[in-house]
């Protein structure tokens, strides 16, 4: 499986290229700025970007959302009850950074258990909430993209507009926590870890939460 990761925009957010091989079908997942960098990388790797997936609605995970849909044609996919957050600079949190991030409409709302399609790649949708009510997580083989649910050795906060300590701490304990050991954790924000590492040195999957 191919990853590439670009750190973009004002907060260092994580943005990902994935597709099953070079020359493939992709998504972009969480294209929070920066589009012309994301697009190169894809153009480098010859990548077919046909999914803009975004795990939350927050507005350094969409920002560049327009930009790479235009330039590609790709389809839209974000949580259901994230949704209304795209257009909303208020509820996205960019009205107080004075941005006013209004992406486009959501083609695809997804749930827990969904399945996306790559090619030959398949993209398992978590619903993980608890960052925002609509957060989710991308399972794809072996590899977890966390989005703004677990990082190494922290979480997502829980105290803007639609967070909730109770519901982080569900999604770790049984969405999380049961993932193999030797699962691959790319974050929204920060270096990557591994579910192994995590249950060994983060106190939110430790029991100490």
């Amino acid at each position: 499986m191919l990853v590439r990761r670009l750190t973009v925009g004002p907060l260092g957010t994580n943005c990902y290229l994935v597709a099953a091989t070079p020359g493939a079908q992709a998504a972009v997942i969480d294209p929070g700025g920066e589009s012309a960098r994301i697009m190169a990388e894809a153009e480098t790797n010859d990548l077919l970007v046909v999914y803009v997936i975004n795990t939350h609605g927050h507005s350094d995970h969409v920002a560049a959302n327009r930009e790479v849909m235009e330039a590609t044609g790709a389809k839209l996919a974000i949580g259901e009850l994230d949704a209304p957050l795209l257009s909303d600079p208020v509820a996205n949190i960019s009205a107080f950074t004075g941005e006013e991030v209004r992406s486009p409409e959501a083609d695809v709302l997804v749930d827990d258990g969904d399945r996306l399609e790559l090619g030959r790649l398949n993209l398992r949708i978590m619903h993980t909430p608890g960052h925002t009510a609509g957060g989710i997580s991308i399972l794809a083989e072996d590899v977890l993209f966390s989005g703004d649910t677990l990082f190494a050795g922290s979480v997502g906060r829980t105290d803007l507009p639609g967070g909730s300590p109770r519901q982080l701490a569900v999604s770790l304990r049984t969405k999380i926590e049961p993932l193999d050991d030797d699962v691959t954790v790319y974050p929204g924000h920060g270096e990557s870890t591994t579910i192994g590492r995590e249950k060994l040195l983060n106190p939110f999957l430790r029991g100490d939460r």
